[in-house]
């Protein structure tokens, strides 16, 4: 890998939490960084304060609402278009289990929305980001997954019927590390290296707190355990694991069954097929006339 001070750094998820921490650390180290947020007021404010604590002036920007594959695929294009080449990709931005109580929640295409966040909108970004990532090679990809797993029922992968948060939460992080091992096998002819990483057990972040839970861990032990995978050069041949903190560990055993992420492949293409064709006819439907 290239020192950091050369490297450009996405991490989505990074005006709080770990995605912040990560944005901060790597941005003392010298790096690019690309900060992806929600919301234009915060995430600005949280770049100015990465700039002020680290004297970095090489940290950007850049919206988009993850629950919408239209915005992902915007954002894929505005990345293409700004960098010449995508050192590290990190996909951090997630929301959490919340409430079993609380009703089930579809994003912007009709997709369970913690299917559709934290999974579908990294699996999305990191195939459109392919060709910017292999051209910086040797390059990484990094998954904040879980170790919160659940196997996927295919026979109702979005839970339309016995809905629960926890349930939904684990198995879209597990179909993260499905898409890691998947994505590892078809770039690592390619110099690129894609890991999964649970960073720590309840880190004290707005999610965790949000559910209820005391944390036990800081951010700063997940940040350091993620770090790692980041920039160490020990790192440079390792791909397709799942660690546990800063252990290798197996994940749910789904995850090693090729059937599994043949049929995860299939109905995450035509998840994302099926959402942006609507737009398009959208897009159709609400286009003026013009005479002949």
């Amino acid at each position: 890998m290239r020192p950091l001070s050369e490297q450009t750094i996405l991490i989505t998820g990074a005006t709080v939490g770990l995605g912040r921490y990560l944005a901060e650390r790597l941005a003392a180290a010298g790096a690019r960084v690309v900060m992806h947020g929600r919301d234009a007021q915060r995430t600005a404010q949280a770049r100015d304060e990465v700039v002020t604590a680290t004297g970095n002036e090489k940290i950007e920007t850049v919206l988009a609402d993850l629950s919408s594959l239209k915005e992902v695929d915007s954002l894929a294009t505005e990345l293409d278009l700004r960098l010449p080449r995508l050192d590290v990709l990190v996909n951090n931005a997630g929301i959490g289990a919340g409430s079993d109580a609380e009703a089930r929640e579809e994003s912007a295409d009709g997709i369970e929305l913690r299917f559709a966040v934290n999974y579908l909108a990294g699996y999305y970004l990191g195939h459109r980001l392919t060709p910017l990532i292999t051209r910086a090679a040797p390059a990484r990809i990094v998954n904040i997954a879980s170790a919160g797993q659940s196997a996927i029922d295919f026979d109702d992968p979005l839970l339309t019927h016995a809905y629960s948060g926890a349930r939904a939460y684990r198995q879209s992080k597990l179909a993260q590390i499905m898409f890691t091992l998947d994505l590892a096998d078809q770039l690592g002819d390619q110099g690129v290296t894609v890991n999964a990483v649970h960073p720590a057990t309840f880190m004290d972040t707005k999610m965790v707190r949000e559910w209820g839970i005391t944390p036990v861990s800081t951010i700063e032990e997940g940040g350091e355990a993620t770090l790692r995978l980041i920039t160490e050069d020990r790192f440079d041949e390792v791909s397709g694991c799942y660690f546990n903190t800063t252990q290798e560990d197996r994940a749910d055993s789904q995850a090693y069954d090729p059937d599994a992420r043949r049929r995860l492949r299939i109905l995450s293409d035509e998840l994302i097929a099926q959402a942006l064709d609507a737009d398009t006819e959208s897009d159709a439907d609400t286009e003026p006339e013009t005479d002949a």
